[in-house]
């Protein structure tokens, strides 16, 4: 019978020179810990010698299953705290061959259609052939009480697709790839992936979604390709516009490309000059001379957001120019009459700042409205909307995300809905609506504008109808948007071309908050004051390791204790970088224990080094437009609702309140969310947020981060961290601007 197996990574000339290892059979009974980054696991294994009493083996382990059947490679050694365990060297998985091992491999949810309670059926039928009747004679499995000709047509879909995956696998891993990674380039590629793999590597960067060229490139010289190969070099020039892209860049200046690549390739800088030469005239990327200053540069776009710059700026200014106008009857308003019916409306008096900016909203085609906390921005938005609605016209009001969105409908009182949904973006990526089919509205307000990307913000405004009114309302002082742009900076920047309204009045009510008053303390770059302060906190602390502790003391324990707020509904953990003890990425781990830890009889589904279980916050990693109704997009928040290990499935219900389906094979885009970076918590507004500053994100430590996390507060700040870390976040004013061209082109206009 040809089974299913699957062995790790060649070894190096190092492991090679190691004497002959030990040799030892065991089932993987559970998975204790294990890094994705490095493979590295420790896990507890069963062998027929040691009986009920388990073992432990540290080493290479990712991506073995609970269940499989392992014959491990290595040596024997001794823990000074664990004690006794075995140094795994390299595995491969082997099929079972006693009627418990069978029936435990079969219920571990390895095969799609399979459980627990259905394999001990089958088992119990078949005894020790079981894997040969499900190999050769899978129609026999109607024999079997309770399982008819669909479910077993799935089960034997599943033996054969994991047959053909772990092929797959021993190719790829002898190469040096995860099976995280394999699992991605097969679904990708199907049957197809070795001959890709071997042929086309540096396809994979472009194709798979979680291989960089890094991953690629070694792919590529694994399978012979030359280290200065032309080919080689290209990927690696789109690699570092791609990196820069990933940085907020839009292009970078030629000379720094290539001295980027150059270090990322180890090849001479005229062959990589040569390879950018090749790559211009075959369009795979463009090059534009730019004003910087008095000079002039050459820029090196990738094609896509050389597209969305030119493409962005051409229809704001076909916005500006257009002949019609849909809210035209505004021309002419009477505006204290109007303004007079307004604060019978509201109940209010808009400031001087709010009602100029509630003018240019209805009379000019775009406009900028930007401002801090307690400025007053939503009560302006909602009397914008309140007056266009009153002459009749069709507003829609959208956001980056669907909490910011839900924020918007309850501060405005109107409907909101995400600018994914309101384009209502296709697999692939292209909208329903653009140029050529435009939104039905008189009038679109985005809200949160300073996390539009080029790419979102370009789809977004070619969808606007000639003569509509589009606003765009953000802080232009929180951090730029997660991808590529600076869109508002841009639109603000460009100060001749775009109207705009800048907020600066803090209202009475908003000063009493200490969250607004050290919001926009920070962002003067004066310390936050404390004394006195019922809603904002420093906890002292100077080790990585006791922040840690200390974020999940204040989350699970002091804060639910003293404020009645939910640990897990209410409370975000902001952490300015995702490695190191005080990282979002080990808070997700500890924190996950604290608030949603494993119960007996509860299923739990893991994947790499996460365990996902029921009731854990999650969030999404990249954009997926066939999920749900209308596409998951990065950044989406849930909760984890079922785990269904039978049918492979898990399911998340979104913070836009939607219920949407992983298998388990996708479980890659799902990270958790008890800890997220700062960046990711961008447009997203929660009742708490604690704030671990530890030293050692020294680099990250900047003062529009710093602003961005308190103000995603509406209730309270909890700083667990160092007096010098927060210091140092206050004083430095952040990254240099990024290499965008949209204020120049929109001048150019």
């Amino acid at each position: 019978m040809s089974g299913i197996c699957g062995t790790i990574p060649a070894m190096t000339t190092a492991e090679a020179q190691r004497p002959p290892g030990t040799v030892l059979e065991a089932v993987l009974e559970r998975i204790t810990y294990a890094n994705e980054e490095t493979g590295y696991t420790i896990a507890r294994v069963a062998t027929e010698r040691s009986g009920s009493e388990l073992l432990t083996v540290v080493g290479p382990l990712l991506g073995a299953q609970v269940g499989e059947s392992l014959r491990l490679t290595g040596r024997w050694g001794s823990h000074p705290r664990y004690g006794r365990q075995f140094e795994v060297w390299s595995y491969t998985t082997v099929l079972p061959a006693t009627v418990q091992g069978i029936q435990r491999y079969l219920g571990s949810g390895l095969i799609k259609g399979i459980g627990p309670k259905m394999a001990e059926r089958i088992v119990g039928h078949f005894g020790t052939a079981t894997l040969d009747v499900i190999e050769t004679a899978p129609d026999r499995l109607v024999e079997v009480p309770g399982l008819g000709p669909k479910r077993t047509k799935m089960i034997a879909a599943a033996w054969e697709e994991q047959k053909i995956i772990k092929e797959v696998m021993i190719f790829l891993q002898g190469v040096g790839v995860s099976t995280s990674i394999a699992v991605r380039i097969f679904k990708q590629y199907g049957d197809r992936s070795i001959e890709v793999v071997r042929s086309e590597p540096y396809r994979l960067a472009d194709d798979v979604w979680g291989i960089g060229f890094k991953t690629a490139d070694t792919i590529a010289q694994a399978v012979g390709i030359p280290h200065d190969s032309p080919e080689r070099v290209k990927a690696g020039l789109r690699y570092t516009l791609s990196q820069a892209a990933d940085d907020g860049h839009c292009y970078l200046p030629a000379p720094n490309l290539i001295g980027d690549a150059v270090k990322i390739l180890d090849v001479p800088a005229e062959l990589t000059a040569r390879c950018l030469e090749e790559l211009v005239a075959e369009e795979g990327v463009v090059r534009e001379e730019l004003p910087a200053g008095d000079v002039t540069v050459p820029a090196v776009y990738l094609v896509p957001f050389h597209r969305a710059e030119l493409s962005l700026a051409r229809s704001l200014r076909a916005l500006l120019g257009a002949e019609h106008d849909r809210l035209g009857v505004f021309a002419g308003v009477d505006w204290p009459v109007a303004l007079q019916w307004l604060r019978g409306r509201t109940g209010a008096e808009l400031a001087a700042e709010q009602e100029k900016a509630v003018r240019l909203a209805l009379c000019e085609k775009v406009a900028v409205l930007t401002g801090g906390p307690g400025c007053g921005k939503s009560f302006t938005v909602r009397s914008i909307v309140t007056l266009a609605r009153a002459k009749k016209a069709k507003v829609i009001l959208a956001a980056p995300t669907g909490r910011a969105a839900k924020r918007l409908a309850e501060l405005t009182g109107h409907e909101a809905t995400t600018v994914h949904r309101l384009l209502q973006l296709r697999p692939g990526g292209d909208a329903t609506f653009d140029r050529d089919n435009p939104i039905d509205a008189d009038l679109v307000v985005v809200d949160e504008a300073s996390m539009l990307d080029l790419l979102l913000a370009n789809k977004l405004v070619k969808a606007v109808a000639p003569g509509a009114h589009l606003l765009f309302v953000g802080d232009v002082d929180q951090l730029p948007s997660v991808g590529a742009g600076e869109v508002l900076r841009d639109l603000l920047a460009a100060e001749e071309e775009i109207p705009r309204v800048r907020l600066t009045h803090i209202f009475r009510q908003a000063q009493e908050s200490g969250v607004v008053t050290n919001a926009h303390r920070v962002n003067t770059g004066l310390m936050p004051a404390l004394e006195g302060m019922k809603d904002f906190f420093l906890f002292p602390c100077e080790e990585p390791e006791e922040i840690a502790a200390l974020t999940v003391d204040v989350v699970a324990n002091r804060i639910p204790r003293r404020f009645g707020l939910n640990a897990r509904r209410d409370v975000q953990v902001l952490a300015p970088m995702h490695r190191g003890a005080a990282g979002a990425g080990n808070l997700n781990t500890v924190l996950q224990e604290a608030l949603t830890p494993a119960r007996e009889g509860m299923p739990e589904r893991r994947y790499g080094g996460r365990v996902f279980r029921i009731g854990d916050k999650v969030t999404q990693l990249r954009n997926n437009y066939d999920k749900g109704a209308a596409g998951v997009f990065n950044g989406t928040v849930g909760v984890v609702t079922d785990i269904r290990p039978d049918d492979h499935r898990l399911l998340v219900r979104t913070d836009e309140d939607e219920e949407v389906e992983y298998s388990f094979d996708e479980l890659d885009e799902l990270a958790h969310a008890y800890a997220v970076s700062i960046h990711r918590s961008q447009g997203s507004e929660y009742p708490a947020v604690v704030i671990p500053l530890a030293t050692s994100a020294w680099m990250m430590l900047q003062r529009n981060l710093l602003y961005t996390a308190i103000t995603r507060a509406k209730k309270l700040v909890v700083i667990v961290g160092s007096r010098r870390a927060l210091g140092q976040a206050v004083r430095t004013r952040g990254a240099g601007r990024r290499h965008t061209s949209l204020t120049h082109r929109l001048r150019q206009g």
